[in-house]
């Protein structure tokens, strides 16, 4: 699907011509990187395929007496490879192959079509002439808009892990390069790897955060270092049980399935933190009088139940998730697996390692509950409250009378919330969509993506401008010369100057790094041609909301009916009205009767 546009990648030569470039990218770089593990399909875009063009005089056939169809007849027989068997000589056998492929304008020039009266064949050179010339294309591609290329699309194959793939094909891309001629480089324009590599990256920080967090209460509430120990090490463990399952049963590990174990964390330590407060509270009033085994045995036998199912209850409260189709589907199932498996795991570790855990490590001096600084400073300052309430009345209406009234409050708020599927995605790239009204030749629509290509290439945030107007070649890319889309790739932000930021007026505001809002603000503001509507996004949301609605911004309406004129004129008068309203960044009405 076209969700699979996973990296694309660009042809550079000072010395050679679109369609030298289009011809290494349809019949060597196209093929390879189709061979690669988990590439559904590699599309070309852009430049000219090459084409033998034979244009014939209507004279010179009416005078043959040969007529179209029988030309193009002869064209297709005379261009192929037939085999002829084998061949015995001097006791040697020798495959016999006729190679017929044309390779040269001349060649096809010499089929015949025909013969005469006196038996000499007729030429196609007799009733027309051969050139070489590129084929109708329906789409082209721009360079930081330094003029076209030649470009080309990987398309990941659907349920295959794309870090995986990504990093396979640039593999095999810098074994392609030493192959291709010294003058023709590769530039690669997009490339989802680095958002994938930066989620998960932030996402496995904050699980260290949250485990050092888990821990640094165990050992401030426990205050010893041995039994906080026994939670610590229930953690990680509980986690890579998890991963584990996730590897045997083929997760990948990516910002929903991590999410999984982020949100289950707190109630994996639940249960060892429990037991080791019950083990403290055994050994407090023991005082010597059973064997530490006995005391640590007792502990766990008397919550470990409870613990155990309580886990349980937590486990199965997602399997709901696993219910879910479609879009939803996919999404969070991946977070619903990953949170089962990490319950289960801390369900299974609460029973068996941690008491084993607990008799060789809760040992010592335990200090009792009411001995804990942090425990007595919390008591201080819970008891009285809660006297207070429990023996007054008024203070007891006031509490229930408050706490209804807060829950009433919320239904304002609740109400003016909005709703969205799920929340944006910082993708670190940006995709620039302008649309035109339809009938736009190729040669102006080549025009102004240059000119949009080389505006947007001179923001200093800007890496690479990337611009396609119309197709690439596959099934999963039906757009019209109309539309463009130009990917822009970003530098990391760590590298974004200093600039000065200005109000609509150019009013001076402050002098720093721009946020990706005002660089997408300042970038509109710098594109602004007649009869074309800017419409900026990424690239991973665009195709989705386009592969689900059809649509490529977050809101679009959609008018249906029976006569396409009063469909546009409708259109028209909603893009007026829409065009208006507070925060609208651009309106675009289809004009389904142009072009």
């Amino acid at each position: 699907t076209g969700v699979g546009w996973a990296f694309m990648y660009a042809l550079k030569s000072p010395t050679r011509n679109l369609q030298e470039l289009r011809s290494l990218q349809d019949w060597y770089l196209k093929y390879e990187l189709t061979a690669v593990d988990g590439v559904s399909e590699v599309a070309s875009v852009g430049g000219f395929v090459k084409q033998y063009q034979v244009t014939v005089e209507p004279e010179k056939l009416r005078a043959y007496g040969i007529g179209l169809d029988k030309v193009r007849r002869a064209i297709k027989r005379s261009n192929g490879e037939v085999g002829g068997r084998l061949l015995e000589m001097s006791e040697s056998e020798y495959i016999v192959r006729v190679k017929g492929y044309i390779d040269d304008p001349v060649q096809l020039e010499k089929t015949a079509v025909g013969v005469r009266d006196d038996g000499t064949p007729i030429l196609i050179s007799d009733v027309g002439r051969v050139e070489l010339g590129p084929d109708m294309r329906r789409g082209l591609v721009d360079l930081n808009g330094e003029g076209e290329t030649v470009g080309g699309v990987v398309i990941v194959r659907y349920g295959a892990n794309a870090l995986d793939v990504i990093e396979r094909v640039k593999q095999r891309l810098e074994e392609l390069e030493n192959d291709l001629p010294e003058d023709v480089e590769v530039e690669i324009v997009y490339d989802r790897s680095g958002l994938i590599e930066r989620a998960v990256e932030t996402l496995q920080d904050k699980l260290i955060e949250e485990c050092l967090v888990v821990s640094v209460v165990c050992i401030l509430f426990l205050l010893h270092f041995r039994s906080a120990l026994v939670a610590i090490l229930v953690l990680p463990l509980a986690i890579l049980l998890a991963f584990t399952v996730m590897y045997k049963e083929g997760l990948g590990a990516n910002i929903m399935s991590l999410g999984g174990i982020a949100i289950a964390i707190g109630a994996m330590v639940d249960a060892a933190v429990v037991m080791i407060e019950n083990a403290h509270k055994h050994l407090e009033h023991n005082k010597g009088k059973k064997p530490h085994l006995e005391v640590i045995k007792d502990a766990a036998v008397e919550v470990g139940p409870t613990l155990f199912f309580s886990l349980l209850v937590i486990t199965f409260s997602f399997l709901p998730v696993f219910t879910l189709q479609a879009q939803e589907g996919r999404l969070f199932k991946p977070l619903a697996f990953t949170k089962t498996f990490s319950m289960a795991s801390a369900a299974l570790l609460s029973i068996t390692l941690a008491p084993v855990l607990m008799y060789y490590l809760v040992r010592g001096r335990i200090l009792p509950e009411n001995k804990n600084p942090i425990n007595r400073l919390l008591a201080a300052m819970y008891h009285p409250i809660m006297g207070f309430i429990l023996h007054s009345r008024l203070a007891s209406v006031t509490v229930i009378t408050g706490s209804l009234f807060a829950v009433v409050a919320t239904m304002y708020p609740i109400k003016q919330l909005g709703s969205e599927f799920m929340p944006p995605l910082y993708e670190g790239d940006l995709l620039y969509m302008p649309t035109t009204l339809p009938g736009i030749s190729i040669t102006k629509a080549r025009e102004l993506l240059q000119q949009t290509d080389r505006i947007i290439k001179q923001f200093p945030e800007v890496k690479t401008v990337f611009g396609k107007v119309g197709r690439a070649d596959t099934a999963t890319d039906p757009a019209s010369l109309s539309m463009m889309e130009t990917t822009i790739q970003l530098n990391p932000e760590a590298d974004w100057p200093a600039v000065d930021i200005t109000d609509m007026e150019g009013r001076l505001l402050a002098h720093r790094p721009r946020t990706s809002d005002e660089l997408v603000q300042a970038m509109d503001r710098a594109i602004d041609f007649p009869g074309v509507t800017n419409a900026w996004t990424m690239p991973i949301k665009t195709r989705i909301d386009m592969l689900s609605t059809g649509i490529k911004t977050p809101v679009g309406i959609k008018v249906s009916g029976h006569d396409l004129p009063t469909l546009q004129k409708i259109g028209e008068q909603i893009e007026s009205v829409v065009r208006g309203v507070p925060n609208t960044l651009s309106v675009y009405a289809e004009r389904v009767v142009g072009g």
